[in-house]
């Protein structure tokens, strides 16, 4: 039995969220009657990926536990680049590059959290009060609350100045913006909580302290641990890099995954990760949970095709789940080709006579030909379920079969050219 009274901390601790808290009984205290919170998402990419999922998650069940999330986009901060767990400065985007990216990354929070109703979500950008700041203004107010002494015992300094890194006196600001930030949802919204990921738990406690220096009232930070695979990889990335949230293209060619995609990336989690990650990512009660984890041998794919399903509903909706199971089971039981896989349209005048390297990467299963060539080597490319013997292979007209070329690489990664 939970010794939280909370159904907000009862739920983050009994389902893994909980790394470090500034104070669990204060905070459990006060979620009872619903607590105000936010995370923050600085805009370096028109899309988040699956890495903010845990942070995503968490502010889904503060609302679904009565409380009133706030989604703080970093349309200022981004300007700064946070270092945290970073070894290197982070690019410099213009004010035209992040606006392009806020428009992506609210589309996520549409499947997640409801805006509407009496504990609605709140979307809001920290650009509306920092850059506004003037800067002697900035440095009276909150400068004055910050010792170098303490900044430089702060994770992220103190890892730099220990392998002699470079850290800019832009981004050695982070820290005060982020705490700014805190204390101005406090003042705005009654916001009394920050969730994050470990790595923030520095900017976190700072935040806390002065929110209750600047605005005299209670504040709280909560943090996540760092979400790993069981073979010790980062969650989330994988062989063919990030696993984006945003499905739409439309976006970024470059920041997207497919209903298809993002279902086979939950369907190919490791044995060992099943439950952990049902815990985090699905709202499956735990006692179902603890079933589908006790399961051993071939049944243990049954438990990642229930991840996978319950994962993409969250983001995508249950048809586009049942359809990736569906092309799933299609593509890999009977060898066709199947609606519902990556498709790339290509005119068909330039399709036929293509060259099978170029193919490979326009179906987005290579980066270049040097990368194609290689799974050639490896027996690993195959055109319409035929292994590609030759780099110097084309595709032919007979090629194109219901108007598609199927490729793919190895047994789960199928993309379709649709000639146009």
């Amino acid at each position: 039995m939970s010794k939280y009274q909370s159904k907000l901390m009862q739920t983050l601790t009994e389902r893994g969220y909980l790394y470090q808290c500034t104070d669990e009984d204060g905070l459990d205290k006060a979620a009872q009657s619903g607590v105000t919170g936010y995370i923050g998402f600085d805009c370096t990419a028109p899309s988040l990926h699956v890495g903010s999922l845990v942070q995503i998650m968490m502010l889904r069940h503060l609302q679904k536990s009565g409380g009133k999330p706030i989604v703080l986009l970093g349309g200022g901060t981004t300007k700064i680049g946070d270092p945290s767990m970073k070894d290197k400065t982070r690019p410099i985007l213009t004010d035209e590059m992040i606006e392009t990216n806020k428009s992506g990354i609210r589309q996520v929070f549409d499947k997640f959290l409801d805006f509407d109703g009496p504990n609605a979500a709140i979307m809001v950008d920290n650009a509306d009060w920092l850059d506004g700041l003037g800067y002697i203004e900035f440095l009276r107010k909150v400068g004055t609350m910050f010792t170098i002494n303490r900044m430089v015992t702060m994770e992220t300094a103190k890892r730099r100045l220990e392998n002699e890194l470079p850290m800019t006196f832009l981004e050695f600001n982070y820290p005060l913006l982020q705490s700014y930030d805190f204390a101005e949802l406090n003042r705005r919204y009654g916001c009394t909580l920050q969730l994050g990921g470990s790595d923030q738990w520095g900017n976190i406690v700072t935040g806390v302290d002065l929110t209750r220096r600047m605005e005299g009232n209670e504040a709280f930070g909560f943090t996540t641990p760092l979400i790993t695979t069981a073979s010790g990889g980062k969650m989330g990335k994988t062989v063919d890099g990030a696993v984006w949230l945003n499905g739409d293209p439309s976006v970024s060619q470059e920041h997207v995954r497919s209903p298809y995609e993002y279902w086979q990336f939950w369907r190919n989690t490791e044995d060992a990760d099943v439950g952990k990650f049902m815990r985090l990512f699905t709202e499956l009660p735990l006692n179902e949970i603890s079933k589908y984890e006790a399961m051993e041998g071939a049944d243990i794919n049954s438990a990642k095709i229930k991840l996978a399903n319950e994962a993409t509903t969250l983001l995508h909706g249950a048809d586009a789940a049942k359809n990736a199971e569906a092309t799933a089971a299609q593509v890999f039981a009977s060898g066709g080709t199947a609606e519902g896989l990556p498709t790339t349209e290509i005119d068909k005048s330039e399709l036929i006579g293509m060259g099978i390297l170029a193919a490979a990467v326009q179906a987005g299963l290579a980066a270049s030909n040097g990368e194609a060539r290689r799974h050639i080597k490896a027996g690993a490319l195959k055109l319409n379920d035929s292994k590609v013997e030759t780099h110097e292979a084309e595709i032919s007209g007979s090629d194109i079969q219901d108007g598609v070329v199927k490729i793919s690489v190895g047994k789960k990664k199928h993309a379709l050219l649709k000639a146009v």
